[in-house]
């Protein structure tokens, strides 16, 4: 079993991650999409 790791802070999520996380699951088994924190990242939401 394949496994893909796709962390980012998706803020805003964009087409270009969906995307990329439908072509992730096309190859791997079992894709998980991490959202993650990136303090030095000026955020659009909160």
């Amino acid at each position: 079993m394949t496994i893909a790791l796709f962390p980012g802070s998706f803020d805003p999520i964009t087409n270009g991650h969906v995307e990329t996380a439908k072509k992730a699951a096309q190859i791997f088994d079992k894709v998980y999409v991490v959202a993650m924190t990136n303090t030095s990242k000026h955020y659009l939401f909160t």
